[in-house]
């Protein structure tokens, strides 16, 4: 039988006087341990959440990975590569890809009778994955994109749509000037997307492939460049390396030479702000558990003082203070894991909330999404229960040793 844990239910169970001290110090301990998980899995399945929410949206902008000319990489200015079937073929074989698609970007400026707006135009075609676009479609329908014809069709943000008084199935005009070349096209607002990522929702608009390539002066068969989706994110960069050693440096049917791009290097500013977002996790999880060690010491001194006549006996009889101590650390367990327990249910059922109902709303102008996102992260959740019990018991460690100085005789004298 282990005497320290059989001990340690006893005293947990025993409800004893209502008037001791120990019955508030044990309830304190336990909500400080219950807030402070709680708080801990909130804050890491916001973070989690919002990284991800923010994440898959700059992909659905940008893909993961963007092939182009190596001109554009050190440039503002759009180069063109010549994509065929067999580059397409060579892009979509390396291991790690899931979906490739061509696009062309070109500048223009829309124009209304009341106002207008210069944007960036993203040609596209009928590869394109347009889920991301889709789920995020407010008004009017997806457009058909076309690469081998201009059906006049243009996909664009609320944002822009809001400034320029459009909404689905208006006719607007457009203007490309190149050189000293202006040339006038009239599209019609085929569909209305809102992502609230300012930066692209206020400048960018979709078209066909075929005509951003065309008001480019570019070839048949020339566009800025390929964007690829990874299968897995978390294997960009290995996905990555195989394009550095495969696609990089390659020349296509023009001559140009190709040079690759991740989503990281294509967004630097985003995801180093995305970044700094861990550090804050660091500070509020150190901090959680800081209070709660802090709040079951005191509980612990507590009951060890209220309990000085048990471990007088318990010495009297031949308990050595390892037992003792043992005992009072099982006790400290039993507190935890009950805070523990309520903090994941409180912790667990915000997030849940949330998730359903978003009943926590935000400044999508500030904050790119209308409400809290949560991720819940269960193997993550799990580990930080597992850390904060370890934690908690481990800086009661040093409080049991007081047990030592407690003599038998003078205990029982005291009471």
């Amino acid at each position: 039988m282990n005497l320290p844990l059989f001990i340690a239910k006893k005293i947990y169970s025993d409800k004893g006087d209502k008037r001791k001290v120990s019955r508030p110090a044990i309830r304190i301990a336990t909500v400080g341990v219950a807030i402070g998980l709680a708080v801990m899995i909130v804050t890491v399945s916001v973070v989690l959440g919002f990284k991800h929410t923010i994440r898959d949206k700059v992909v659905g902008f940008g893909s993961h990975i963007q092939v182009h000319n190596v001109l554009t990489y050190n440039g503002s200015d759009q180069y063109p590569v010549c994509i065929d079937d067999s580059m397409m073929q060579m892009i979509g074989s390396v291991d790690g890809v899931s979906h490739v698609e061509r696009f062309a970007m070109t500048q223009g400026i829309l124009k209304t009778d009341e106002d207008f707006l210069g944007v960036a135009f993203k040609g596209v075609g009928p590869e394109y994955d347009m889920t991301f676009l889709k789920s995020h479609l407010v008004e009017g329908e997806m457009p058909e994109f076309s690469d081998s014809t201009s059906k006049q069709k243009l996909l664009m943000s609320k944002m822009i749509a809001d400034k320029l008084r459009l909404k689905a199935g208006d006719k607007v005009f457009a203007y490309f000037i190149d050189g000293q070349d202006v040339r006038t096209r009239r599209y019609t607002v085929s569909g209305i997307y809102q992502t609230n990522m300012t930066r692209f929702d206020e400048n960018l608009c979709f078209i066909d492939l075929y005509a951003a390539s065309r008001l480019n002066g570019w070839l048949n068969g020339e566009v800025t460049g390929v964007e690829v989706k990874v299968k897995d994110f978390e294997q960009l960069q290995l996905t990555e390396d195989r394009f550095v050693e495969k696609i990089n440096r390659s020349i296509d049917p023009q001559g140009n030479v190709l040079t690759t791009e991740t989503i990281y290097e294509l967004y630097p500013q985003v995801f180093s702000w995305l970044e700094l977002l861990d550090i804050n996790v660091w500070i509020i999880l150190a901090l959680m558990v800081c209070v709660a060690g802090f709040t079951m010491i005191s509980g612990l001194l507590i009951i060890i003082l209220e309990r000085t006549q048990m471990i007088g006996i318990l010495k009297a009889v031949g308990a050595r203070n390892k037992t003792i101590r043992h005992t009072f650390l099982w006790f400290s367990v039993f507190i935890i894991g009950q805070g523990l327990f309520w903090g994941n249910v409180i912790g667990l059922g915000i997030v849940l909330l949330q998730q359903y109902t978003g009943f926590v709303t935000l400044d999508p102008q500030t904050y790119y999404v209308s409400e809290a996102p949560m991720e819940l992260n269960l193997p993550l959740v799990a580990a930080i229960n597992v850390a904060t019990l370890l934690i908690c018991v481990f800086v009661l460690i040093a409080p049991s040793y007081l047990i030592s100085h407690i003599h038998p005789a003078k205990s029982m004298r005291y009471e």
